[in-house]
């Protein structure tokens, strides 16, 4: 291996964390405190990935839509202009933490790549801890991970065969069914411990964090 790329929201930083009170305070305003915020979330996030299949948008419009799709859902009427509550949480994201030592040990061998469905402000606002050598975002590919767009312009820009490139992430909406028909390998970074679905491509490894990443790399 020569490059090494992670997902970034869900993999390297905790999203459902990070975002569970800016959708508790979506779901407040709009009059439905009874409603888990991560439930919320999670059928909202599920708008988006759907929608990343679609010809390239802005990762800013496609959430809004994505939030108006989920009042529908839930039989509530809210503006979903009141995404932008999540978007301002982003500079409250933590990593996980494993994650800044393993990087720090990996990076001593490896070129390191982030691979995110998200737009460049977005990322920057992000809490990363360190560099990468390489940084491919939906916004800079012009599409997204779930249709191999994204991954293409990683393999572009790395400039390795993919023989070469190891990825690991924790969707199997996104890594596994967009990386693995390219034929990348995949380490699937399962921190919550779910079952793989019947219909994702099943990743060649998979973790529970990112530590084994060490012993399998040798590092």
């Amino acid at each position: 291996m020569k490059v090494l790329s992670f997902d970034v929201y869900g993999t390297l930083v905790d999203v459902r964390a990070g975002s569970r009170a800016a959708f508790a305070d979506i779901v407040a305003s709009v009059g439905a405190r009874h409603l888990d915020p991560l439930e919320f979330w999670e059928r909202w996030e599920a708008a988006n990935i759907r929608r990343y299949w679609q010809p390239y948008r802005r990762y800013r419009e496609i959430c809004r839509d994505s939030l108006a799709d989920t009042f529908a859902h839930f039989g509530l009427r809210g503006d979903p202009g009141l995404i932008q509550r999540y978007f301002d949480a982003f500079g409250s994201f933590e990593r996980f933490p494993d994650v800044d030592g393993v990087l720090e040990r990996l990076a001593r061998r490896f070129r390191l790549a982030i691979v995110s469905n998200i737009d460049d402000d977005l990322l920057a606002a992000t809490a990363l801890g360190r560099r990468f050598d390489l940084v491919c975002t939906a916004e800079r590919a012009h599409g997204y991970k779930p249709d191999g767009a994204l991954f293409r312009h990683l393999t572009r820009e790395a400039g390795v065969d993919l023989a070469e490139l190891l990825h690991s992430g924790q969707s199997q909406r996104t890594d596994m069914v967009g990386a693995k028909p390219l034929g990348i390998t995949v380490a699937w970074i399962n921190r919550r411990g779910l079952p793989l679905a019947a219909d994702v491509p099943k990743p060649d490894h998979e973790f529970r964090d990112l530590r084994p990443l060490l012993d399998l790399l040798g590092s």
